[in-house]
């Protein structure tokens, strides 16, 4: 299946369509008290659930071949990144926004000096784990990514910023990760939406997606992540080092 093209003006709608797809999804968690927080508004949402989410994604087969875990820095992934710990798995937990020429810090289970719940979330493990660059990243098995809403193919939504495709895309770029590497996520029941959702060709889908009650094995077509160079804005290559590094050069 090719990648699907847009004009300019058909990618202004794609945004559109996301952002109002985002709105309805914050809305729904709220009306439904499915968050723990005072709303989920304007971030990719903790969820009533998410530890069993992560319990269930730690009976994939998926994530007992996995030893070494990328995963998002978000609170709703964080009953994932301490389970991946306990299991004995390395983890390395992506800041947000990329924005250091090291943006990455390295969680091994047999080097903490502190619970493993507290070295899994994003405050306490850059204080207390190495912060590494793309070059010291091994191969990863398994990608955990939070999302706003994602449907049973395995398209998603984040909340906008667009810096986790990028990250993906900048794995890919260099070897780190390739269409053979699993990608999940895990969200509330209710940000899983029936039928198509709104994407262009940098989005990238995931292979699983985990929600407290099951296991959907999306399948989606092959599509290895890729940086369209000529769509990054110069704000993007200023605020993140990493990617004005790997800039190919004219």
């Amino acid at each position: 299946m090719g990648e699907p093209r847009f004009a300019d003006g058909a990618r202004a709608d794609v945004g559109r369509a996301k952002e109002s797809l985002r709105h309805e999804i914050w809305e729904r968690l709220d009306a439904h008290h499915a968050v723990p927080a005072s709303s989920a508004r304007d971030r990719v949402p903790t969820f009533v659930g998410a530890l069993e989410a992560a319990d269930l994604l730690t009976t994939t087969d998926e994530w007992r071949r996995a030893r070494s875990v990328l995963a998002n820095p978000d609170k709703a992934q964080l009953p994932v990144r301490a389970a991946a710990l306990r299991a004995g798995k390395t983890v390395y937990l992506a800041l947000p926004e990329l924005d250091t020429e090291a943006p990455f810090h390295r969680l091994d289970p047999a080097e903490l000096t502190i619970p493993v719940e507290d070295a899994a979330s994003m405050r306490t493990a850059t204080l207390f784990s190495p912060a590494v660059g793309l070059a010291d990243l091994p191969v990863i098995d398994l990608v955990v990514c939070g999302s706003v809403a994602v449907n049973r193919a395995g398209a998603r939504l984040g909340k906008g910023t667009g810096f986790a495709d990028i990250e993906l895309a900048l794995l890919a770029d260099a070897g780190r990760i390739s269409a053979e590497t699993t990608i999940a996520t895990t969200v509330h029941p209710l940000q899983v939406v029936d039928g198509p959702l709104p994407e262009t060709e940098h989005d990238v889908r995931v292979d699983l997606v985990v929600t407290p009650e099951e296991v959907v094995a999306c399948h989606p077509p092959a599509r290895t992540p890729r940086i369209f160079w000529d769509r990054l804005t110069p704000a993007m290559f200023a605020s993140m080092p990493l990617l004005a590094a790997r800039r190919p050069q004219p």
